[in-house]
């Protein structure tokens, strides 16, 4: 699978979930990823959806699925994901006492191995791990609920990523969410991102296709200076 520079993630977890396949069918073609929120009321504050939907959801549309595990025991659970089909699933740092391990289970699997860092996370003791990983998934808010305001601090975590990334020549996605908007993207890819996970700015338009079309337009321009 050839993936573009830049990847836009809207996330169904601010979509109308009594439509999810026709909310899912509206960014078909302008998402590069469908971002899956999947919570259960133990490691944050909030339940979603689980795998049952996943699966289902999986047989409506062609793209590939970027799970976001925000779980407690993520190793018994992440590995179903994988097997349903879904291209990256991305687990928590603070859930997982062998990141490495469950990785490479995930990449056995089929799927690439996301590793996610919540606000209050140093990202620092994770940074030699990264080369176990496909996506550094760094929270630009408290995992656990959408529509929360965008903390332009925690994109010190990125500078980070990005400058240790670059150092030791890896491949890796770091991708950020939480608050992405049109007054936010420019500077999580100023930072150096390059996937943005979009909810509330993607489902909340008036035309959900077209709010990922800018949202990327408006990444890309931080990233070439155009």
């Amino acid at each position: 699978m050839t993936v573009p520079p830049l990847i836009v993630a809207p996330s169904i977890l601010a979509a109308d979930f009594a439509r999810l396949a026709d909310e899912v069918r509206a960014i078909e073609h302008a998402a590069d990823w469908l971002h899956v929120d999947v919570m259960d009321n133990h490691f944050v504050p909030n339940l979603t959806i689980g795998l049952p939907v996943v699966q289902s959801l999986r047989a409506a549309t062609e793209l590939p699925f970027d799970v976001h595990l925000m779980i407690e025991d993520p190793r018994r659970w992440a590995p179903g994901y994988a097997d349903a089909g879904a291209y990256n699933v991305t687990f928590h740092a603070e859930a997982c006492d062998d990141p490495v391990a469950l990785a490479k289970d995930l990449r056995s699997a089929g799927a690439k191995a996301g590793l996610a860092i919540d606000r209050d996370t140093p990202i620092e003791p994770y940074l030699e791990l990264l080369p176990s990983f496909d996506t550094l998934l760094i929270m630009t808010i408290k995992a656990g609920f959408g529509g929360q305001r965008f903390i332009p601090q925690l994109l010190d975590k990125v500078r980070t990523a990005r400058r240790h990334i670059a150092t030791g020549h890896l491949e890796l996605r770091i991708e950020v969410d939480g608050g992405i908007a049109a007054d936010t993207i420019e500077q999580a890819a100023e930072a150096g991102a390059d996937a943005f996970v979009a909810g509330t700015a993607v489902y909340g338009a008036d035309d959900p296709a077209e709010a990922v079309r800018r949202l990327r337009g408006l990444a890309e321009r931080a990233t070439t200076g155009a």
